[in-house]
C-alpha cells in the first residue's frame, strides 16, 4: 500500500511539473499571428473565454484555451480590457496578456481632425514619437502605392477620427485603418443618397463633401451650404469657393486671398474654371458627406458669413449683395 501511495505521489509530482513546464513553454513561445501588424478590437462586455475566441478568430492565438488557463493562473481572468489593439510578430501569450490587462495605458491615441489636409496628417504622424515612421521621404503617391491603393491623390480618402494604436505601431497601419473607416462610411452614405445629384461617383461626393466641409463654420448649416453647391452644378454656374482656391495656391498662401488669387487659374480655382476641382482638398467628416449626399431642399445659390459663424442663405444675386452689405461689408452681426 505505501509503495503505491510512493508511486501516486511521484505520478502527481510529474504531472505538476510536466503541466508546469507546459505552461511555460507555451506563456514563452511565439503566437502565431497570421500578419504583422495584426489589428483586433475586442468587444466591450466580453468575458475572458470570449476574448479568448474573438483573438483566435482574428489569427492571434491558435490555442484559446491555454491562453484563458493561463490568465486564470496569473489572477488576471477578469482584468482584460476592451478596446482597439495592434499586434506585432515575436510577441508571447504571456505578453499579449500583459497588454491586454494594461489596456489604454499601452495604447495612445491619434486623432486625424476633420478638415485636415493629407500633409497635415504625415506631418501629426511623423511627430508622435511613439509612432514608428516609415514613409517619411516617399511622395503622396508613393504612400499610396504602399497602402495598395490605386487613388490619384490621397487627399480626402483618410477618415477623421480617434485612433487607438499601441506604441510602436507604424505610420502606415494608421493610414490603413483611416482609409479602411472612410471607404466603408463613403459607400455606405452613396448606396443611400438622395435621388437627383448632380454626382456621378463616391469620389465626387467626396470632392464637394471636403468643399462643404470646409466652407461650414456652424455644424447645422452643412445641409444648406452642400445645397448651395448642389444647386450651382445643376445650373452649370461655378462653384466659386475660396478653400478651394487657397488649396490650389499651396504653399503660396500666406493667410489672405486676394483678388488676383482668385483670377489665377490652376486646376482648383472654382472661380476661373466650370464643375468641380480634380481631387477632396481636405478630409471631410461623416457629417460633411451626409449632407452632401442629402443636402437641405432649398433653392438657394449663396450664401455668405454673418461673423458669427453661421452663414445666410441668398436665392438671388440681389439678396446676396445686400446681405454682403449687411454682415461683411458694415461688419455688423445681427
Amino acid at each position: 500500500m505505501i509503495k503505491w501511495l510512493r508511486r501516486l505521489i511521484w505520478l502527481c509530482v510529474l504531472l505538476t511539473i510536466s503541466f508546469g513546464a507546459t505552461c511555460y513553454y507555451y506563456a514563452q513561445s511565439d503566437l502565431p499571428l497570421q500578419s504583422s501588424p495584426l489589428q483586433v478590437e475586442l468587444r466591450y462586455g466580453s468575458g475572458l473565454k470570449s476574448v479568448a475566441h474573438q483573438l483566435e478568430s482574428a489569427g492571434v492565438l491558435s490555442y484559446p484555451d491555454l491562453f484563458v488557463l493561463l490568465a486564470r493562473l496569473q489572477g488576471r481572468s477578469s482584468r482584460i480590457k476592451a478596446g482597439n489593439y495592434e499586434f506585432f510578430g515575436h510577441m508571447s501569450p504571456l505578453e499579449l496578456l500583459n497588454q491586454l490587462t494594461r489596456g489604454d495605458a499601452n495604447q495612445l491615441t491619434m486623432t486625424i481632425v476633420e478638415g485636415w489636409t493629407f500633409k497635415q496628417i504625415r506631418q501629426n504622424l511623423a511627430n508622435e514619437k511613439k509612432i514608428v515612421s516609415t514613409i517619411s521621404g516617399l511622395s503622396d503617391i508613393e504612400v499610396l502605392q504602399k497602402l495598395g491603393l490605386d487613388l490619384d491623390s490621397a487627399e480626402g480618402w483618410f477618415y477623421p477620427d480617434a485612433y487607438h494604436v499601441v506604441s510602436g505601431a507604424t505610420d502606415l497601419s494608421v493610414l490603413q485603418r483611416a482609409y479602411k473607416l472612410m471607404d466603408k462610411h463613403l459607400k455606405a452614405e452613396w448606396s443611400q443618397r438622395s435621388l437627383e445629384l448632380p454626382l456621378k461617383s463616391p469620389k465626387e461626393a467626396l470632392i464637394l463633401a471636403s468643399i462643404v466641409e470646409k466652407e461650414t463654420g456652424r455644424a447645422i448649416d452643412r445641409p444648406m451650404v452642400a445645397a448651395v453647391f448642389v444647386n450651382r452644378l445643376k445650373l452649370g454656374m461655378r462653384l466659386q469657393t475660396d478653400p478651394t482656391v487657397i488649396y490650389g495656391m499651396g504653399d503660396t498662401f500666406d493667410g489672405n486671398i486676394r483678388k488676383s488669387d482668385l483670377l489665377f487659374d490652376t486646376p482648383y480655382n472654382t472661380y476661373t474654371r466650370l464643375g468641380l476641382p480634380p481631387t477632396p482638398i481636405a478630409m471631410p467628416g461623416l457629417e460633411a458627406i451626409h449632407a452632401t449626399l442629402h443636402p437641405a431642399q432649398s433653392n438657394a445659390l449663396y450664401f455668405v458669413g454673418r461673423g458669427d459663424g453661421s452663414s445666410k442663405f441668398s436665392e438671388t444675386l440681389d439678396e446676396h449683395v445686400k446681405a454682403v452689405n449687411q454682415y461683411q461689408r458694415r461688419g455688423r452681426v445681427p
